[in-house]
Formats: C-alpha cells, sequence, structure tokens
C-alpha cells in the first residue's frame, strides 16, 4: 500500500515538473519555430538572428562576459580554495565564510551603487587624478564595469566546488608523486588540478552560464547590446513577433554549448576523483608574515567583492546630487531610507515581493518534502530520474524559463482568445506565473534540504509508529517533519531569500508597474532621473536589511544547525 502511495506521489510530482518545467521550455522553443500568421513551422525566425548584426554582436558581447568573467573567477579562486583548506591562519573561519557574502544579493543591486563611483566625476576619476577632465568609465569601460561586478558575485560558486573537490582529495597521490621527486608546480599541474576536475567543471558551468544570461547588471550599466538585454527589451513583441523566442531558442542553444564544452574539457575523468582517502588530510599553520599575508589577502578579497554593497549604502546616504567631484559624499541625509518607504513605485514592490516569496516557498515546501520522501522513501526504480528533474532549475538560465512562461501565456490566448482567464495573461496579471516561477527556481533548495534530514533520520521511529497504529499522514506530522524541521527552515529560508530578489523572471514576466516586484522597480528607480538611483540605492540597502533579520531569525531558530544548508 505505501509503495502505491509513492508510485501515486511520483506521479504527481512529474505532472508538476511537466507543467511547469518541460511545457514552458517546449513552448519557448516551439514558439521559435512558428509562424505567427497561420502557425506552420518554419527555420525563418532562427535564421534571422543571425542576419542580424545587432543580435550577434550581443551574442558575442555575452559569450565574452562571460569568458572573461569565468577566467577571472577561475584565477582568483584557485588560490583562495588552497589558503582556505590546505591552510591555518588567523581568521581562516570568519573570512573563509565572509567570503561567501556576495551570492546574498543579486549582482545588479552592486551595480546601482558603482554608477555613481564610477561616473565621469565620481571618486575613482579622483582618486586616479582625474578631476579636472574625469574619465568615462560609463561609456568607453562599460563592458569592463560588467565583468568585473559580476566576478565579485559569481566567485563564490567557484570557491565552492573548489573548496569540496579540494577538501576531498586523496593527499597519497600529491604524496606519492613527492616521493618520486616532483616538484610542488609539477605535483599541482599533474596531480591535483587533474583531481579538482569535478569541482573545476561544476564551478566553471555554472559562472559561464550564470555570467552569460545575466539580465540585471547590464540593464543597470545601460549597456543595450548584449542578448539578455536584448531579450529583454522585445518582451512587449511576443504575442505578434516570433523573433524573441527565435533568440530565446539560440540562447539556450549556446547555454547548452557552454555545459557541453565545460564537459569535454573539464569533465571527470574516469577514475578522477572516485578513490576513498588512504590517509587523512591536514592542514599547515602558519606563522609570522606568512599567516599576515594570508590573513590580509582574503580579508582584501572580502572588501573588494563588499565594495559594489558598500557604494550602495554611500549613495543611499547621499545628498541628491552631493557626491560629485570629491572623493567622498559631501552632502549626507537619510530621507531617501524614508523615501524608499513611501514612494509609489517602491513601497508596494516590497510588499509584492513578500507575498510572491511567501507563496512560491510554501509551494517549494510542499513540493520538495514530497519529492524527499519518494527519492529517499520510496525505494522507487524512477527516484534517480526524479532527483535530476528536481535539479533541472538550477541548469536552465531563468531567462529562457520566463520566456517559457510568456510563450504559455501567449498560446492560451491564441486558444481561447477573449474567454481567457485574467489570471493566465500574464501581460495583464502576472502574479500565477510569478509565484510558479519563483517556487520551480528554488524548488532545488527545499528538496536538497529535505533529502538530507531525511538521509540522516533513521526509519525505525516512523515504522514504531506505524506498528502502533498510527496513519501515514500522523506519522508524516507527528514524526518525520518535526525530526527534519531544522532542514525544512534552512531550505525555506534560502528559498525565501532568493525568490525575494530573483532578476530573470522579475524582469521578464512583471509588465505592469502595479504587480512589480522589489527587483523590477530597483531596475526601474535606478533609471529614473534626479533621485531615482539614491531611492533605488536606500531600497538596495532595505533588501539587505531584510535579508539579514531573516537570516538572523533563522539562526536563533536553528543554532549551529543553520550551517548545514551553505555546506557542499
Amino acid at each position: 500500500m505505501t509503495n502505491r502511495l509513492h508510485h501515486f506521489l511520483a506521479a504527481l510530482l512529474y505532472l508538476f515538473f511537466v507543467l511547469f518545467l518541460i511545457w514552458p521550455l517546449w513552448q519557448a522553443i516551439a514558439s521559435g519555430f512558428t509562424r505567427s500568421d497561420n502557425g506552420h513551422f518554419t527555420f525563418a525566425y532562427f535564421s534571422l538572428v543571425f542576419h542580424d548584426p545587432v543580435l550577434v554582436r550581443g551574442l558575442i558581447n555575452a559569450l565574452a562576459v562571460a569568458a572573461a568573467v569565468t577566467l577571472l573567477v577561475l584565477l582568483l579562486c584557485l588560490p583562495l580554495a588552497f589558503l582556505t583548506i590546505r591552510y591555518e591562519f588567523p581568521g581562516r573561519a570568519l573570512l573563509t565564510g565572509l567570503l561567501l557574502v556576495p551570492l546574498i544579493l543579486p549582482p545588479f543591486v552592486g551595480a546601482i551603487g558603482l554608477r555613481l563611483v564610477l561616473s565621469r566625476f565620481g571618486p575613482l576619476s579622483i582618486l586616479l587624478g582625474a578631476s579636472q577632465t574625469g574619465i568615462d568609465w560609463l561609456g568607453h569601460y562599460r563592458l569592463l564595469g560588467i565583468i568585473i561586478v559580476e566576478t565579485l558575485h559569481l566567485y563564490p560558486v567557484m570557491l565552492l566546488n573548489l573548496q569540496a573537490s579540494l577538501a576531498n582529495l586523496d593527499p597519497a597521490m600529491e604524496q606519492a608523486a613527492a616521493n618520486l621527486g616532483a616538484n610542488r608546480w609539477t605535483i599541482l599541474r599533474r596531480v591535483t588540478l587533474p583531481l579538482l576536475r569535478p569541482g573545476l567543471f561544476a564551478g566553471c558551468t555554472l559562472t559561464l552560464i550564470w555570467s552569460f544570461t545575466e539580465l540585471g547588471t547590464p540593464l543597470v550599466f545601460d549597456f543595450y547590446t548584449i542578448t539578455p538585454v536584448q531579450l529583454f527589451e522585445r518582451v512587449t513583441d511576443i504575442a505578434s513577433n516570433p523573433e524573441p523566442f527565435a533568440l530565446v531558442v539560440v540562447t539556450l542553444l549556446t547555454a547548452g554549448g557552454l555545459y557541453a564544452l565545460g564537459k569535454v574539457a573539464l569533465g571527470q575523468s574516469p577514475g578522477a576523483a572516485t578513490t576513498k582517502a588512504s590517509v587523512a588530510s591536514s592542514s599547515r599553520t602558519l606563522h609570522g608574515f606568512a599567516a599576515f599575508a594570508a590573513t590580509a589577502a582574503l580579508s582584501f578579497v572580502f572588501l573588494l567583492a563588499a565594495l559594489p554593497h558598500i557604494s550602495v549604502i554611500l549613495t543611499s546616504l547621499t545628498q541628491t546630487g552631493g557626491w560629485y567631484r570629491t572623493l567622498f559624499p559631501h552632502e549626507l541625509t537619510l530621507a531617501h531610507f524614508r523615501a524608499a518607504l513611501t514612494d509609489e513605485l517602491a513601497l508596494p514592490s516590497v510588499f509584492n515581493s513578500i507575498c510572491y516569496a511567501a507563496l512560491a516557498t510554501v509551494i517549494a515546501l510542499i513540493v520538495g518534502v514530497t519529492a524527499a520522501v519518494v527519492i529517499v522513501r520510496g525505494n522507487l526504480r524512477t527516484a534517480p530520474i526524479l532527483d535530476h528533474l528536481t535539479m533541472l532549475p538550477l541548469a536552465v538560465p531563468g531567462i529562457v524559463l520566463s520566456f517559457g512562461y510568456l510563450a504559455i501565456s501567449v498560446h492560451l490566448r491564441r486558444i481561447w482568445g477573449d474567454q481567457t482567464p485574467l489570471w493566465l495573461n500574464v501581460q495583464e496579471y502576472p502574479v500565477l506565473f510569478l509565484v510558479i516561477a519563483y517556487s520551480a527556481r528554488r524548488l532545488p533548495y527545499v528538496v536538497r534540504s529535505a533529502v538530507a534530514g531525511l538521509q540522516q533520520t533513521p526509519r525505525d521511529l516512523e515504522l514504531a509508529a506505524a506498528n502502533l497504529g498510527a496513519t501515514r499522514l500522523r506519522v508524516l506530522g507527528k514524526i518525520t517533519l518535526p525530526l527534519i524541521s531544522a532542514n525544512l527552515i534552512a531550505g525555506a529560508l534560502l528559498a525565501f531569500a532568493f525568490a525575494m530578489l530573483e532578476v530573470s523572471d522579475s524582469l521578464i514576466l512583471a509588465q505592469k508597474q502595479e504587480y512589480f516586484p522589489i527587483t523590477r522597480a530597483l531596475v526601474e528607480l535606478s533609471q529614473r532621473l534626479g533621485d531615482g538611483i539614491y531611492i533605488a540605492s536606500a531600497l538596495g540597502v532595505w533588501a539587505m536589511v531584510l535579508l539579514a533579520l531573516t537570516i538572523l531569525t533563522a539562526n536563533a531558530l536553528l543554532g549551529k544547525r543553520l550551517g548545514a544548508a551553505f555546506r557542499v
């Protein structure tokens, strides 16, 4: 009977993934090859993308940004991973945690603050001695600014993967190479790096795809010749022009190509990193100048990564026009924080985001717990497939999935016409699609947390309760869920926090001001003349405070167990 229940739950889960993941992807792809007048199949729109020099240039720029960001992230994270895993020095534990701070906020929030820092007569120009003529950073070096901001945001993704691979590496391999006379450089090149290939592959792939499809940062920097922004500009044309969907197909194929390239270049080789360590790994304690240098290096990277967010705070405290031709703001005010709580665009967006994220978290919890129970307790042959499906949202670019939901809405309106329910018309009422998109995109956090909790919880208590006559629902409510409550709270925290600041879905799906979430309001405010950038910065600071309070609340509930949610 229990097995039948697991099969039934698995069927419901497959239905969820078909409706909210597979169908949107299929609809986005199909729309790029369908004529808008008669619905026939055509390659014309797909071909048109490669014959449009502006779109081709945008694709080249997006690839250039992805390649540059990935290379810089790799060069930064390799030494950081070795320092944090192989050595002990003062402040290592604290600084290792602080290095992950940039993941909390999307990169475009920092980009908002950097716009004043990088203005022609901003503090960077003053610092470099160009106070008279200024330097047009946002004119001549805009692409470089995008690369730097995304690098400072995405390096924790690479760092986490490299740290995990390095911590699990068998030291006997390196010791054997040293005994054979290999020097440190040879050991690093011929032994260590090949064994790190799984971590390198995961980190490089995520960084490549993430930076390739990043929308918020180039939009804030007013850089329009790049594929994600070109897609955003064509959102309003989707009902009558399939070209945006063709561009989505090109984006998806390119992202898939980047994944395949990473798999070929860095994919795990046979036997690599598959043996268990035969000797215990140990870290080396640094002393004197070496310890000081290691602490200073990690501190410098943290301060560099925090610079965009520090600039947001300074901008939010600056009087309108009060940061001009000076190294620091010369007129400070708290008025922008009050405006961020009363502005007709800012305040409703905060309320909208809290509602969207809360509803999405509830859905992610229900679906995630069900998936975890089937995967861990179901003993089904199809459990691995279900497990991979729950991770699919992490592999699919958010901008592609967003256009998939748009394609579904357009498709339904073509079928039903004026009879289409309002809640299925994303351009008029995007709430349903935003909540579903948020829940689907953040589902992996809940699933991974719940799976970890169930794997660490023995079934004896559940079986004992069942033998005493308790129903399955009573066992779930009284035994299973309480035992994994810490994991569920941690997963819900991650889902809520990242849904609050979701970028791609918010910018693509929310097209009417009254339904704007906080990220869409931030972008719109940053483009507003006058006090827009200052209010946007203040709103960004309020978002930081909200997330900090969320994390502190979870920490009060979970204590040290909160850290388990952030381990790789």
